[in-house]
Order: structure tokens, then sequence, then C-alpha cells
């Protein structure tokens, strides 16, 4: 009995509509970093699992795909016994697996599993600056667009296989590759005709300035997951999840401010100093972001907002600077199509100290969701024939596919039916594939070196030479 054909769950396959309007979104992101000086590089698809593990915290290393060594370990002779203790834990699920179990379970792992697919772009980017630290020239600005693994349960909008966009530079503590980066989305949104998006800027200084004045800096993360959720939550939510992890009311009291943080971007940044004055850090935050706002206003962006937001906090103990988060337009129910931020050690996990760098992320899939939603795929972007040949037999064929490479020549996709096919069969198969044109050549075209154009949408057909078949085609 023959096997009914699937996919891994989570994975996606793609058609050629799909494909050739995710090229489109490729082709202007990559044309726009390298436009802004950052350079390719690709790293393997999969890397040594000491490279991966412990760099994403206990919840991303379960998610990390392991690869089983040399791809038949349990069909080697010299395999490793599996402790009783291991095989018992299939019977458990993952919230009854204790600490001291999960240790075990990674040490045993550890043995017949030494390389794992790469889990995100930024861990194998850091590993690459410093295994090649001798041959690169610093700042260092780099982009990759690769696809990475993640063994997630898979839902709407999440996969376990999906690309990433990033663009990074290393090696830099100007401020000015900040607003880079804020130019940077505003091109490549622009380009994409995603016109007002907004880019969301915070820092995360300025989230340690305000732990540290309402006197709740050992509950910093606590805190800002919490103030992260008030568009979700609200402000009695937020208030009400503060109390249950350990705030106070009278570091809640202090916070009051930020509940209702409205205003121009000045007017934010004003209120950010006065209820930041009295610590360092967080002055400093505030005068990183007065500066890149600033600069900003005086370089102004094509069709994106900028905004301050105090409640955002993505990836905080990831990041040590400035941070990013792209909304899409008003209107349009989508989660952040790009994000980033500053971070100041990256590659000191791999033994490289004081290397700050910052970089930005795009969303594809987000990206094409929302494009699509808002129909802003140009028709041109099909990869489908401009126009088919019609078969009407050997000798008309060959006559046909000589024309057809003077034609591939000019840059004009066309092809030929493989068929002498019924005509009507020819032409059912261009309208069901989208060709916008058949090309007709009989015994009586061949012998005058002429052809039949046929509009397939109005029914008009012409005669027309070869010069004019490719400035109509073109």
């Amino acid at each position: 009995m023959a096997q009914k054909p699937s996919i891994p769950k989570g994975t996606r396959d793609f058609s050629s509509t799909e494909v050739a309007k995710r090229n489109y979104i490729f082709s202007i992101i990559k044309s726009n970093f390298e436009q802004f000086g950052f350079q390719p590089i690709e790293t393997p698809t999969f890397e040594n699992s000491e490279t991966l593990m412990g760099k994403y915290g206990e919840e991303g290393d379960r998610l990390i795909f392991k690869i089983l060594n040399s791809g038949n370990y349990f069909f080697n002779k010299n395999k490793i016994e599996i402790p009783g203790s291991i095989a018992e834990l299939q019977s458990k699920s993952a919230d009854d697996i204790s600490k001291e179990e999960i240790i075990q379970l990674n040490q045993f792992t550890s043995k017949i599993s030494e390389k794992a697919l790469r889990y995100d772009l930024t861990v194998p980017f850091a590993r690459y600056v410093v295994q090649h630290q001798n041959e690169l020239e610093f700042p260092f600005k780099r982009y990759q667009i690769q696809p990475v693994w993640r063994a997630d349960r898979p839902q709407k909008g999440r996969f376990r296989e999906f690309y990433q966009c990033d663009a990074d530079v290393v090696g830099s503590n100007s401020l000015w590759q900040e607003v880079e980066f804020v130019q940077l989305y505003d091109t490549v949104f622009t380009k994409l005709g995603l016109q007002g998006v907004t880019i969301k800027i915070n820092n995360r200084k300025v989230l340690s300035g305000i732990a540290e004045v309402i006197g709740a800096s050992d509950k910093l993360i606590d805190f800002t997951v919490a103030l992260d959720k008030l568009d979700k939550i609200g402000e009695e939510g937020v208030k009400k999840e503060m109390l249950e992890k350990g705030i106070s009311d009278a570091a809640i009291e202090k916070v009051q401010p930020l509940f209702n943080f409205t205003g121009t971007i000045n007017e934010k940044i004003e209120k950010l100093a006065s209820l930041l004055a009295t610590s360092e850090e967080g002055t400093k935050g505030v005068e990183e972001l007065k500066f890149i706002c600033n600069a900003i206003n005086e370089l102004g962006l094509q069709s994106a907002n900028l905004d301050l937001d105090v409640t955002l906090a993505r990836g905080l103990n990831y990041y040590t600077g400035a941070i990013y988060e792209v909304a899409a337009p008003e209107g349009v129910a989508m989660g952040s199509i790009g994000g980033g931020g500053r971070y100041d050690d990256l590659t000191g996990i791999f033994g490289l100290k004081n290397m700050s760098g910052v970089g930005i992320s795009f969303g594809l899939d987000r990206i094409y969701l929302v494009m699509e939603e808002l129909n802003l795929f140009p028709e041109t972007v099909t990869s489908t024939s401009k126009a088919m040949f019609i078969n009407f037999g050997e000798v008309e064929a060959l006559f046909c596919l000589k024309t057809i490479s003077q034609l591939r020549q000019n840059g004009i996709k066309v092809e030929m039916y493989p068929d002498a096919a019924k005509m009507g069969k020819q032409f059912q198969f261009a309208e069901k594939k989208g060709i916008p044109f058949t090309v007709i050549v009989g015994e009586e075209e061949m012998k005058q070196n002429q052809f039949k154009l046929k509009d397939l949408a109005s029914g008009e057909q012409v005669t027309v030479s070869l010069e004019e078949l490719i400035e109509k085609l073109k």
C-alpha cells in the first residue's frame, strides 16, 4: 500500500508564486543591506552542540534540534549504553522532570549528539567573528539571510523551520550605527510599499534606571516583563502582576507616570529625564535615546514613524542599550515585523571580550502576511512566463525554439508547450498558468517570418514581426 505523503509538523512547502513573492522581499532587503554597506556571510546549517547550548537560556536549549552522531549512532557497535534512569524519563511529562534529571539527560545527550541545527543567526555570527577575527576589518558590518530551526510547538505564525534576515555591526560603540538602523528599516519598508510602519525604540539602561529609582533593581526582569504587557492586559493587570512578583505598592506608585506615557518623542524624553534624574545609568540611557531621536528628526524618514515606547523590553537578558521593534501599519493585526538592539559583549561567550555590537532583524513571514493582506505585491513579481508558443509539430516547434532563444536573450520569459496537443488543451494550459499571451506559428507564419500574438485576457490577436514581438513582450 502506497505511503501517504506528508512533511514534518512546523515546516512548509511553497508554491512557485509564494517563492516568487518571498524572493521579492528577499531581494529588496538584500539590496538595501548592501546599499548600507553590509557584507554577506553564511554559516553552516548545523554547529557543534557546545557552540549553541547554554546561549539561549534553559527554555531555548530545549528548542534546539540535536543531530544524532554519524546519523546511525544506535547501529554503532561502540555505542554507549542508555542508563536506566534516562530510559525511565520517557514515561514522564516535561513538567515532571526534575532539574537533576535534566542535567543527567543533557550529559547523556552530549555523548550521542555532538552537533545541532542552528537556533538563530546571532550565536553562529558571534562564533564566526571570534574564529575569523584576524581576517576581519572592524567595525565589521555583516548581513545574513538563512533558515534556522527550532523544536517549538507549531502554531499559526510559528514554525519549526523559517528564515531570518539579520544585519549587525560589531566593533563600534558609536550611536550613529543605531541611527543608520532606523534609516535602514525606513528604507526597506518604504521600498516594499509598507508605508506607515512604526519603529519603536527604547533603551535597556532606561529600564534599569526605572527599576533603580523605584527601589526594585532586584526585580528588574519581573518589572519589565509585566510592563511589557501593558497593551495586552491594561494598567490594572500590570499592577496586579507586579504585586504578585513581589514589587511593593510604593514602587508601583512611583512608576504611575509610565502608564499614561504620551506626547511627542521630545516630551517623553523630558519626562524620562525628570523621572530618572537620580539614576546614573538611567540618565545615560535617556541621553542615548535623545541622541538617536534628535538625529532622526534632523535627517527625516521617508514613510516610517519613530516612537519612544518605555514598555518595550524585548530580550532584556540580551540587550544592553538601544532596543528596537517594528509594528505593522495601523489597522493590520500583526505582531512585530522586525526588531533588534545593542549588545555590549556578544563575542564574550567565545572568549573575545569588549566587542560591542548592534543589530536588527526583519520578520520575513510576518512581512509576507502583511503585504498579502494589503495587496502590496506587484503583479510582475510572479515567475510566470510572459508568453507560451503553441506547438503544432516537429517543424514548427524547431522554428519556435529558435525564436524563443532570441526572446530569452532579450530578457523575456517565454516557453513552448512540449507536446503537439489539441490547441484547446494548449490554450487552457496557458490560462491556468496565468500566462498572458500565446504565440501561434503555423506554416504560413514561418514563410513570412511572422507571429500571431494573442492576448488571452481580451482575446485580441495581432500579426507581428520578430522585432515587434520582442517590443510587445518586453
